[in-house]
């Protein structure tokens, strides 16, 4: 089955409602009614039994409380393993209110912080300009995940600005990790500036 978040043009991290608004304006683009006497009918109407299925498969999903792994190269590295445990917090940093996303992830026991939650408190502070800070919350969450594409990609993208600023700076950190390739480090720049789903 073809990932439902791409048939429906989302991300895997959009909110209940930004999935029903992009089904709603999918049907109301495909409905079979808009092309009756048009040689356009059939594949219409298997589009729109395409964005059906799509948009129960995410009902389905997000009611049972379970996530899929869909792999899409058309959103980033964001959407290429499993739902997020912290949707509001990443829709906040979205859409730039940090204060409020730092607030939700601080009410999370210190017992229940896993290497998502990291990840996001390093985004906050990326995002706010505080490297030091944010250095060490990817590094932690990559510790903590090593496996996730999207907590390697940000500590990458970080350890590179740092030893960008600082040529005396050892950037492998005895993680392993290289800065001698530029084109790595731009795209995973790239990977942590759309992390958010700020790509899709």
């Amino acid at each position: 089955m073809k990932n439902p978040y791409e048939v429906l043009g989302v991300s895997q991290n959009a909110t209940d409602e930004e999935i029903k608004t992009a089904y709603r304006n999918l049907a109301k683009k495909y409905h079979p009614d808009n092309y009756n006497d048009s040689p356009l009918a059939d594949l219409a109407e298997e589009k729109m039994k395409e964005i059906n299925e799509a948009y129960d498969s995410i009902c389905d999903m997000r009611r049972n409380g379970s996530s899929s792994n869909y792999s899409s190269g058309s959103y980033g590295t964001n959407s290429s393993y499993s739902s997020t445990s912290y949707p509001d917090v990443r829709q906040y940093i979205m859409n730039g209110r940090l204060d409020d996303a730092l607030e939700l992830l601080n009410g999370v026991p210190e017992g229940s912080r896993n290497a998502e939650w990291y990840f996001l408190m390093g985004m906050i502070y990326s995002r706010k300009g505080w490297g030091d800070q944010a250095y060490n919350y990817f590094l932690r969450a990559y510790q903590m995940d090593p496996g996730n594409p999207e907590f390697k990609a940000a500590f990458n993208s970080v350890n590179s600005r740092r030893a960008y600023a600082n040529p005396g700076y050892n950037t492998n950190s005895g993680m392993g990790c290289s800065v001698c390739d530029i084109c790595t480090g731009l795209m995973c720049a790239n990977c942590l500036c759309n992390c958010c789903g700020g790509g899709f």
